[in-house]
């Protein structure tokens, strides 16, 4: 029987962020003049915010058990095109921004549309949007890079990456943004719980009236919509379309998702937990950066980081099943031992 134990939940729950207090202190020493410093929190905060933001982005689809594995894809094709409709067609950069933007909604939902329809798994459905996404992608660009004229981009639109707000780097208040909006649809809007229950028991849920192909649409499209937003923001901070970009950000957005589904709310995604699992991987590496990794440090320690997460969080999935199936053989008449609490706001 598996039985709720005090010390094992305050792991679950805290130890992620306990880690990244952990590291930052660690690293602080080994580099008291450069790591703890204004200048080195900000410039994470700014290197991060693609990443998390793209990770909040795979961690719509994983509530409902599936994957996005376009989103990598998406985000190149996203941001060249914000920079061809800017650049080549001289469209207003609030008008390419909303179109991108919507696009990658649309494109979501297309990708919900083929795997819940069709019938394909989420791993095989979202490959073989994203490999098409990149041949658009490479369509569009001719293979090279689009750069804009002598003139540059309007101030307005290279300031949605530049601006500072409180000191702090603009993009970060869009991260934090987006992870509120984000904990708020999951954890205390009936749309999310509906997506819990679909992603738990997707059976379950249609007998109880759940229409599971729509919501899992509705992951899917939420997933292209926050994968259209950081392809506007990432074409701000490059200032060039570069046809070849959107793939270096899928492992870390992976890695932030899954390794953020082993915390807070130990066992099933959710929005803080990808947060904290990023504020870890950004600390983690700005740090080993600093101590003089080779370039090959940072796959090293995504690819290890998303093996630990993926163990981590299978471990957590098969303890919560242990422990609902130990509840479920005890006689009625035994009175129930402590179990693990059910998280705030879950199904």
């Amino acid at each position: 029987m598996t039985s709720w134990s005090p010390r094992g939940h305050l792991i679950g729950h805290y130890g992620l962020p306990a880690l990244t207090a952990l590291l930052f202190v660690a690293f602080s020493i080994a580099l008291p003049d450069t790591f703890p410093t204004r200048e080195n929190v900000s410039s994470i905060l700014s290197n991060q915010s693609i990443p998390a933001l793209l990770a909040l982005g795979a961690t719509i689809p994983i509530a409902i058990g599936k994957f996005d594995l376009s989103i990598g894809y998406g985000l190149g094709l996203a941001h060249v095109l914000v920079m061809h409709l800017i650049v080549e067609e001289g469209t207003p950069w609030p008008v390419a921004g909303l179109a991108v933007v919507l696009g990658g909604a649309l494109i979501g939902a297309l990708n919900g549309v083929i795997v819940e329809f069709a019938r394909i798994d989420s791993f095989i459905a979202t490959l073989g949007t994203g490999s098409i996404m990149y041949a658009l992608t490479g369509w569009l660009t001719d293979g090279s890079r689009i750069v804009p004229g002598p003139e540059g981009l309007p101030a307005s639109f290279t300031g949605l990456y530049d601006s500072r707000f409180l000191g702090l780097p603009l993009p970060a208040f869009y991260v934090l943004a987006a992870a509120a909006v984000l904990w708020v649809v999951l954890e205390r809007l009936p749309f999310g719980r509906y997506l819990y229950v679909v992603g738990s028991n997707p059976r379950a849920a249609a007998i109880i009236g759940i229409p599971t192909r729509r919501y899992s649409v509705y992951a899917f499209a939420g997933s292209g919509l926050v994968v259209g937003v950081a392809g506007v923001l990432l074409a701000a901070q490059q200032q060039i379309g570069n046809p070849s970009v959107g793939l270096d950000y899928l492992l870390p957005a992976f890695v932030g998702a899954l390794l953020g589904s082993t915390t807070v709310k130990p066992g099933r995604a959710n929005a803080l937990g990808t947060l904290v699992a990023v504020s870890v991987l950004a600390v983690g590496l700005a740090g080993i950066g600093q101590l003089g990794a080779q370039f090959w440090a940072t796959p090293l320690f995504n690819g290890g980081t998303l093996l630990m997460a993926v163990g981590l969080a299978g471990y957590a999935a098969r303890r919560r099943l242990r422990a609902r199936a130990a509840t479920d053989r005890r006689p009625p008449h035994e009175p129930p031992a402590p179990s693990e609490p059910p998280a705030a706001g879950g199904p």
